[in-house]
C-alpha cells in the first residue's frame, strides 16, 4: 500500500539509479540495507560512545547506541500514529524505515575516541575547512561508501534520508570560528539538492536559526538520541563505577540551589534505584516515559510546497525535557569530567595529532614520497593535486579509524618495539 505521506521529491536520488524496478524492498528499506551492509556502519563497534570498547563487555559502543537510537525513533513512529490518528493513516504516515535509517547513520561520522577526538580533528583541520561528526556522515553517505573511483562515490541515498541526517545545515563559512554544528563549505551543492536548488539561508535570520530547521524525521531521530544517551550512559556509569551512591549524594548536595523539586526528587529517585539494585529496570522503564512525551504540532514553512516532512515538529514534554537535561548533566559533571576520562581523551588526542601530522607532512609537503597509507588511500591522495582536498582525504582516512586501529597505526609509526605487519590493512 502507497504512503501518500511522501511523494517523488522524497524519493528522488541524486544521481539516476540503475537498479532494475522490481526490486520488492521500498527505497527507504534500500536505503537501511546499503547503510547496515557498508564497513562504515560495521567500524562503529570499534569506536567510542563514552567508554573505549573493551574496557567492559557491557559499555555501549557507537554502534549498540546507534541501534538502541533505531529502536527508540521506530517506537516514536509507531506511538505518534497511534496517538494522532486523526492525523496519520495507514495510508499517511511517518515512515518508520526511513527514520530507523536516519537513526542507523546519525552517528557514523564520529571518529575515534569520542567527541574528544572530534574536536582534536576540527582543531587539526581548521586551516583545511574543520572537522564535524554529522557534516562527515553525509561525506560518508554522499563521496564515500562504497567507493570505487571519483566516478562511482557514495551510497547515492534519496533526499529524504540526506535530509534526515542534516542536524546542522549552516556552512562553516557562515559562522564564525565555529567549534561544531555546521557543514562543509563544499557541501552546499548537496544542501541545494535537498531544498531544490533554493538558498535556503536566505530563509532564515542567522545560521543558528537555520541549523534548528529540521524534518520531522530528523526530529525524531534526535530525541532518540537524546532519550538513548541521557538513560543509557548513565546506566554505564553506574554499572562501571564511575557514578556511585556517595558521588551522587555529595553531587545533589553541590548543587541543591540550583535544583528544582522535581529534580531534586529525581535525583533522591536515582540513589534509591542504585541502593536497592534495580537502576537497570528503572532507567529502562524511562525510555518509554520520553517515548510518551512526543507531540505533534502543525509547522507552516516554505518547504511545505514540496514535501510534508516539515509540515510537522516534535514537541517535547517540558518536564521530560527538564528530566533529561538533569541525566545530561549528571554524566557530564561526574564522568565526561572525571580524571579517568580525560585521561583517556589526552592520550587519544595525542595520537591522533602525531598520526595526522605526520600524514599531512608526507603527503601535502613531500607529496607522498613514503607510501604510508594502503594502496587505495595512497593513490588518491598522490593523485590530487588541492592540497585542501589531499588534507580532506586524511582527514577521512584518520576520522574513519577505530580507536583500536589508531592505537595499532600509532604504535607502527612510531614505537621502535612494534614491527607487527599482519594488521596492515
Amino acid at each position: 500500500m502507497k504512503n501518500n505521506f511522501y511523494n517523488e521529491f522524497d524519493l528522488q536520488r541524486k544521481k539516476e539509479s540503475t537498479r532494475g524496478g522490481n526490486d520488492y524492498r521500498s527505497p527507504f528499506q534500500i536505503d537501511r540495507d546499503r547503510i547496515i551492509h557498508s564497513s562504515e556502519f560495521r567500524r562503529l563497534q570499534g569506536k567510542t560512545q563514552v567508554f573505549l570498547p573493551g574496557e567492559y563487555d557491557f559499555y555501549r559502543t557507537r554502534l549498540t547506541h546507534s541501534i538502541e537510537v533505531a529502536q527508540i525513533g521506530r517506537s516514536i513512529c509507531n506511538y505518534i500514529a497511534h496517538q494522532y490518528n486523526s492525523i496519520f493513516n495507514d495510508e499517511y504516515f511517518i515512515d518508520p524505515d526511513l527514520v530507523e535509517s536516519i537513526c542507523l547513520a546519525h552517528d557514523l561520522g564520529h571518529p575515534p575516541f569520542g567527541h574528544a577526538g572530534e574536536r582534536t580533528i576540527h582543531k587539526l583541520m581548521t586551516d583545511f575547512g574543520g572537522f564535524e561528526g554529522n557534516a562527515q556522515t553525509l561525506r560518508l553517505m554522499l563521496d564515500i561508501f562504497y567507493r570505487e573511483d571519483d566516478h562511482h562515490r557514495g551510497m547515492n541515498p534519496t533526499r529524504s534520508l540526506i535530509d534526515g541526517v542534516l542536524k546542522y545545515k549552516a556552512l562553516y563559512e557562515d559562522l564564525e570560528n565555529p567549534e561544531n554544528h555546521f557543514l562543509y563549505n563544499f557541501q552546499n551543492e548537496d544542501l541545494k539538492f535537498v531544498f531544490n536548488d533554493k538558498e535556503i539561508k536566505n530563509e532564515f535570520d542567522s545560521p543558528i536559526e537555520l541549523n534548528k530547521f529540521r524534518s520531522i524525521e530528523c526530529q525524531i531521530m534526535d530525541w532518540a538520541d537524546d532519550t538513548a544517551y541521557s538513560v543509557n550512559d548513565l546506566m554505564d556509569s553506574i554499572s562501571g563505577g564511575f557514578i556511585t551512591i556517595a558521588k551522587l549524594g555529595k553531587w545533589k548536595d553541590n548543587n541543591e540551589e540550583r535544583l528544582n523539586p522535581a529534580q531534586n526528587k529525581y535525583v533522591e529517585e536515582m540513589i534509591d534505584w542504585i541502593r536497592k539494585d534495580k537502576f537497570k529496570p528503572k532507567f529502562g522503564a524511562q525510555i518509554g516515559e520520553f517515548i510518551r512525551a512526543c507531540k505533534i504540532e502543525n509547522h507552516e514553512n516554505f518547504m511545505n510546497e514540496f514535501t510534508n516532512r516539515y509540515k510537522y515538529n516534535l514537541v517535547i514534554d517540558e518536564s521530560v525535557s527538564e528530566k533529561v537535561k538533569l541525566f545530561k548533566d549528571i554524566s557530564v559533571e561526574l564522568v565526561f569530567r572525571s580524571s579517568q576520562l580525560h585521561q583517556m581523551e589526552y592520550k587519544g588526542n595525542f595520537m591522533l595529532t602525531k598520526i595526522f601530522n605526520l600524514l599531512c607532512e608526507n603527503y601535502i609537503d613531500a607529496k607522498g614520497k613514503t607510501k604510508l597509507l594502503p594502496d587505495f588511500n595512497h593513490k588518491l591522495i598522490i593523485n590530487e593535486d588541492d592540497k585542501f582536498k589531499k588534507a580532506r582525504l586524511i582527514c577521512d582516512y584518520v576520522s574513519g579509524m577505530t580507536d583500536s586501529f589508531a592505537m595499532r597505526n600509532y604504535k607502527r609509526l612510531f614505537d621502535p618495539d612494534y614491527s607487527s605487519l599482519a594488521d596492515f590493512v
